[in-house]
């Protein structure tokens, strides 16, 4: 074993590659044979010696091996995936050497003929790691046929595409990049994906299906409201549309009029019949989600102020399951809720992040927007916040914070009590 003494000595007096550190350390495994191959092939640009770099503290006696994907795995499976076919690429640990790479189509057989030879280019070793692009859409089917093999799968980690500059770009080189970027992860970092089976899934579907049924509805009421606006049908359109107005365009019977008048009628009495069907359709699906939510973690939620199935289950959706993600501060950065420090000089403060699941962010704002219309509690944090100078928009990103934290701890105790009773 590596010692302090020996670590510190080669970091800060010699020009060795952190490849070359790696190469020094015992195999975790014990039994895998390591391959000395050096990495210019994946990243010529990018080696450079540690003598320019801070050395690395340790204290005496501490082992410098830690439980990255480059120690813990003896392959790691790079896939990018599209539509028609998928790039895979097999890199050695904990070297980063290129085994070999393949294209295989998205069809059932030859998705199953990407796994088998996976297996047999790396002797059918259930360790290895694969790393798909895209496990929620294009790569969904091959995540779940790789899964079924017994193997690990991960969702492909966030990489910097400005270190690929004048590299080039091609589906075997993007294989490769995402195979590359999780060796030096943590088996804390990877990203586990969601769950694609049970409630959760079909919650998933229904609500992609509300979705569209929903911007549908919009679009057609405000082709509705543009062709009343353009031909006097005697319905006053200057402000948006009410129900009832709807309801009365919906039951026109087919009259004696000039031909443009009769058109512009026929075809504003079939739009307000797609906005009721519509709007059937919606109370439909979302008491399917409703009942499917109830079956689930996220049934506590209905009975928090401010929280409505569709909300509920967009909660779930996001979380997936237990284990899945691991700290309530993780699925606040996952819901765009985390605040971001943007302090400067005397003033300290923070603003909003940008980022995360933005579906997931909108329904929590949906759900802050209520409680502070209709929740005492929130109507109360509100007058106190205000009072020490906040404003709204400052206001709201707190709500949205603690709402994160309030969802996390319930799905997790939810879950927790059903694995309990099971």
């Amino acid at each position: 074993e590596i010692t302090w003494r020996d670590w510190s000595s080669d970091v800060c007096s010699s020009d060795l590659h952190l490849g070359d550190l790696i190469r020094r350390l015992p195999d975790p495994a014990g039994s895998w044979p390591i391959t000395d191959s050096p990495r210019r092939d994946l990243f010529p640009d990018r080696r450079r010696p540690l003598g320019d770099r801070a050395p690395v503290r340790l204290k005496r006696g501490m082992s410098i091996a830690m439980a990255i994907v480059a120690h813990a795995r003896p392959f790691v499976i790079g896939v990018d995936t599209h539509a028609r076919n998928h790039a895979i690429s097999i890199l050695a640990c904990p070297t980063g050497e290129v085994i070999d790479e393949a294209q295989f189509p998205t069809t059932t057989a030859g998705l199953s003929r990407a796994v088998c030879w996976v297996g047999r280019r790396t002797g059918g070793d259930v360790d290895v790691l694969w790393v798909i692009e895209g496990t929620g859409t294009y790569g969904a089917r091959l995540a779940s046929t790789a899964s079924d093999a017994g193997y690990t799968v991960v969702e492909a980690p966030r990489m910097n595409a400005r270190a690929n500059r004048g590299i080039g770009k091609s589906d075997p080189l993007d294989a490769r990049r995402i195979a590359a970027a999780a060796l030096p992860l943590q088996d804390s970092q990877l990203r586990e994906p969601r769950a694609d089976d049970g409630v959760r899934a079909a919650v998933k579907v229904l609500l992609a299906s509300r979705d569209h049924m929903s911007t549908e509805r919009t679009a057609t009421i405000n082709a509705l409201t543009a062709l009343l606006r353009v031909v006097d049908l005697g319905i006053d359109a200057r402000q948006p549309l009410t129900a009832t107005q709807i309801a009365t365009i919906a039951a026109w019977r087919t009259r004696h009029e000039d031909i443009a008048i009769a058109t512009a009628r026929g075809e504003a009495n079939r739009l307000a019949k797609r906005v009721a069907a519509l709007d059937i359709e919606l109370k439909a699906i979302t008491k399917r989600i409703t009942d499917l939510v109830r079956q689930s973690p996220a049934a506590t939620l209905l009975d928090q102020p401010g929280i409505g199935p569709v909300t509920a289950a967009v909660a779930l959706t996001s979380w997936s399951h237990l284990g899945r993600i691991r700290s309530e501060a993780a699925f606040a950065s996952l819901a765009g809720t985390n605040p971001i420090p943007a302090s400067s000089g005397n003033t300290v403060r923070h603003r909003i992040n940008h980022g995360g699941d933005r579906r997931l962010n909108r329904a929590l704002h949906m759900a802050i927007v209520t409680r502070m219309r209709t929740d005492p509690r929130t109507r109360a944090y509100v007058q106190r916040r205000t009072a020490e100078g906040r404003t709204l928009r400052e206001i709201r990103r707190c709500l949205k914070r603690y709402l994160a934290r309030e969802i996390y701890r319930h799905l997790n105790t939810a879950a927790r009590t059903q694995l309990a009773t099971t």
